[in-house]
């Protein structure tokens, strides 16, 4: 019995938390949950083409782990091991592991945003996953700086895992540009030349690798169009018609002066098919469609910014009636909360050898998940507060590896700012990623709390 209890440690028990965690997750979810985003990229990585305008990276990953099991069974177990191992790795990382761990981490661990979205086939899981995995191995480069083939290897990692999380999501990279800061300041040694050339040349690194896995991973025939082009242009159409809805006064001159009678219908329609609440409002209306398609991309553009420059209240007033759906959804079940089983287009589907699924097991995930609308864990604004919290006690003691965590925090809060420019829907997944890194600081502080300075 002694030796029996000599056994059971802290560590162990956090440890065995993190893994039965993992094993439920799997036990639960597998084979993982599609929409029609993710079978359709899933398509794309299958068959080895383009016609989406969805992150081409993140099809060519879908489609590396199909080869080997089809469907997308290994690919959940993969991102899960990267977000859970993460968590397992904290009890080496610190040099000591609490008993508050354990439970933190089981009550942390059995939220849908980590036992449902895990299984969730979205890249904003995958760039939630390695965003974060990449800035743990920048924490245990921190910690063993000294000894250069460790720390060479680790941030080898890190800038491989950070560079496709640059790619599998628009505005990842901003990640990347707080991993960037914080190997400046772990390398600097109190030099801040340093320290600039060090975090210039992670972000460097980092922007690099993203691109040339996208360029690898790009199919040789290829239909789909730009991401970027696409996207910008999406915002673009979002923001005028929010403009014309919010303002009826504002008159859309550079777009009237182009095409008029387009002009005229948009503004006349403008206000009933505007919300903040999601831009596929807008693309139900045929006619204000067509009539956006009639605008080409320069005059749109224009149009954009005289609304910028020249009325910049209307501007700041149409991106917060976005923003505010977003963050603080006036109605959480408007914003896709959650998603369970496989749904999508039989003519996507069947080539796969894939089948619509909402089965028993579905509907209780669905139903679990009910249990925590309209409650803080529910709640981005709670999240961003909490990173704010972790950043600065993290920031007080500032050892090595608390640096990289910090800025993980960071990089969360302004992930969710960026969205104040670009968000075009209110849907739960985008700030995904904001989440699960003051989830991931959480369990981390817990391991070892931040409670003492370091000297």
């Amino acid at each position: 019995m002694a030796s029996l209890g000599a056994t059971i440690t802290a560590r162990s028990v956090f440890r065995a938390v993190v893994a039965v965690a993992f094993l439920a997750m799997l036990g639960a979810n597998l084979p993982g949950h599609l929409s029609y985003d993710s079978v359709a990229q899933l398509y794309e990585g299958h068959f080895h083409i383009r016609e989406t305008w969805g992150p081409p990276l993140y099809a060519w990953l879908l489609g590396f782990f199909d080869r080997f099991v089809p469907g997308t069974a290994l690919y959940v177990v993969a991102s899960g091991l990267l977000f859970f191992g993460s968590l397992w790795s904290f009890s080496d990382l610190r040099g000591r592991t609490s008993w508050l761990a354990a439970p933190v981490a089981g009550l942390a661990l059995l939220i849908p945003q980590v036992m449902i979205y895990q299984a969730i086939v979205w890249k904003d899981v995958a760039f939630a996953n390695t965003a974060i995995a990449g800035l743990t191995c920048l924490a245990f480069a921190a910690r063993d700086w000294k000894n250069a083939p460790r720390r060479w290897l680790l941030l080898a990692a890190a800038v491989t895992l950070l560079g496709v999380g640059s790619q599998v999501r628009q505005n990842g990279i901003i990640a990347g540009i707080m991993a960037g800061v914080a190997l400046g300041w772990i390398a600097s040694g109190g030099r801040w030349r340093r320290g600039i050339v060090w975090g210039l040349g992670g972000i460097i690194a980092i922007a690099l690798a993203g691109h040339t896995f996208t360029a690898l991973s790009l199919p040789a025939h290829s239909h789909g169009e730009s991401s970027s082009k696409t996207g910008l242009r999406i915002v673009q159409n979002y923001d005028l018609i929010g403009a014309a809805a919010l303002d009826p006064t504002y008159s859309l001159s550079v777009m009237a002066a182009f095409d008029p009678k387009d002009t005229a219908l948009i503004r006349k329609s403008a206000k009933a098919d505007y919300s903040g609440r999601r831009v596929d409002f807008i693309d139900r209306d045929e006619l204000i469609g067509l009539a956006m398609n009639n605008i080409t991309d320069e005059v749109a553009q224009a149009q954009w910014f005289d609304l910028i420059l020249k009325h910049p209240a209307l501007y700041l007033r149409v991106r917060w009636e976005d923003f505010r759906w977003l963050v603080f959804p006036p109605v959480i079940d408007w914003c896709l909360p959650v998603y369970v089983g496989v749904d999508a287009p039989a003519e996507k589907m069947a080539p796969m050898s894939i089948d619509h699924r909402y089965v028993e097991a579905d509907v209780r995930l669905g139903n679990y998940a009910t249990w925590f609308f309209d409650t803080p864990v529910y709640s981005h604004a709670s999240y961003v507060l909490i990173s704010l919290g972790l950043a600065g006690l993290f920031l007080w003691r500032r050892q090595p590896a608390d640096i990289a965590l910090a800025a993980m925090q960071l990089a969360g809060v302004g992930f969710t700012a960026s969205f104040f420019i670009i968000t075009i829907a209110c849907d739960y997944r985008y700030l995904y990623f904001t989440d699960l890194a003051a989830i991931t600081g959480l369990i981390y502080a817990a391991v070892d709390p931040p409670l003492r300075r370091r000297r």
